[in-house]
């Protein structure tokens, strides 16, 4: 069970919860789960019963405990588990990790993207989300950053600036603007990252619009060379670099003779993958609620640095045989560079198949 089938049995219960008389409230469009946090348990956890707590008039535990019957016994759940004050904990069969990397190769770079239009988000209008910047470089590559992920999510997006951008941020950041006016429309989200302390456009598009999404919108960005060396201290660099190893590892496998397989990973560090590629759902979706596409850039700094450990050991070594265990390590590693190139380009940067 991946987590998006995770949470769709979730929503699945709640729905059947309701329709049984146990539970008085409006289903939630969507429930997120995530790994456990601090006391939890198991593969993933939820929050969906803190959620629908007040709505139902009850408490987040009797809630949980409304749920669980519902949930034990699931087709890919062996247990549920409810902490502390009603977090659901879900135990899932050991396949799970080979259904994750099987949904991501499937959906490729459209991985955690919401199929159809999605409502309820902030600053959204009837048409869609309004969103409105100052006219400063940083917003306006922040704000397009932010309509990327937005229409990942299902939400249609229109984008707003207080003037005309120049020209150099449309042709080198490629961050053009729906319309133009001063004042922000009615309903519009405004967005006022703190701008940058230097002219970005030296850096080019990558590592320019890379310079100005990392840092989180509050924090000054830095301008400067750090952005463009190859070496490890730059995170542009590991994330790019480890996508560009997943696919020479492609490469290579095919020259060998074998390609990948989804299985299980028992090669160290394969857990922390699993995990940070199965939370980029998630990550999405909470960059999109708000407003945020260095989360998403932090997250994928997590997934390369989680998976550059594991690609020394993914092609055979000397008269080696390709097995079964280098075809399940090379399908993570797959998995792992469709991840990175996906969200790279949702932040606007080239994910090159060869640095």
């Amino acid at each position: 069970m991946t987590p998006a089938e995770l949470s769709r049995t979730v929503l699945h219960a709640v729905r059947r919860a309701v329709d049984a008389g146990q539970l008085s409230v409006t289903p939630p469009e969507r429930v997120v789960v995530t790994p456990p946090g601090p006391g939890g348990c198991g593969d993933y956890a939820t929050n969906v019963a803190l959620q629908l707590a007040r709505p139902a008039g009850r408490t987040p535990l009797a809630v949980a405990e409304v749920l669980r019957p519902y949930l034990v016994g699931t087709d890919g759940i062996t247990d549920v588990v409810v902490t502390g004050p009603g977090f659901l904990n879900f135990s899932l069969y050991d396949a799970a990790p080979v259904a994750l990397v099987q949904e991501i190769l499937r959906r490729g770079s459209r991985y955690g993207f919401v199929d159809g239009p999605r409502s309820g988000q902030a600053g959204q209008g009837r048409g869609g989300a309004l969103i409105h910047c100052a006219h400063d470089v940083r917003a306006v590559v922040v704000m397009d950053a932010v309509a990327r992920i937005l229409r990942s999510q299902g939400v249609p997006v229109l984008t707003r600036c207080a003037g005309h951008p120049h020209p150099e941020w449309e042709h080198i950041f490629g961050a053009g603007v729906d319309s133009v006016g001063s004042s922000p429309t009615q309903g519009a989200t405004v967005l006022r990252p703190v701008p940058a302390p230097a002219d970005p456009l030296p850096l080019g598009r990558d590592a320019g619009r890379w310079a100005l999404l990392h840092p989180a919108a509050h924090d000054r960005p830095l301008i400067g060379d750090e952005h463009l060396v190859q070496r490890e201290s730059n995170p542009l660099f590991r994330v790019r670099y480890a996508h560009a190893r997943s696919r020479a590892l492609v490469r290579n496998a095919a020259d060998l003779g074998f390609g990948p397989e989804p299985g299980p990973v028992t090669a160290a560090g394969a857990q922390s993958l699993l995990a940070a590629l199965a939370d980029h759902p998630r990550v999405l979706a909470a960059a999109a609620r708000h407003h945020a596409p260095d989360r998403l850039a932090r997250h994928l700094v997590t997934v390369a640095d989680a998976a550059l450990p594991l690609l020394p050991t993914v092609l055979p070594r000397g008269a080696e045989k390709p097995s079964a265990a280098h075809r399940a390590r090379l399908a993570l590693a797959e998995a792992a560079g469709t991840v990175l190139a996906g969200g790279l380009s949702l932040l606007g940067i080239d994910a090159p198949d060869h640095l």
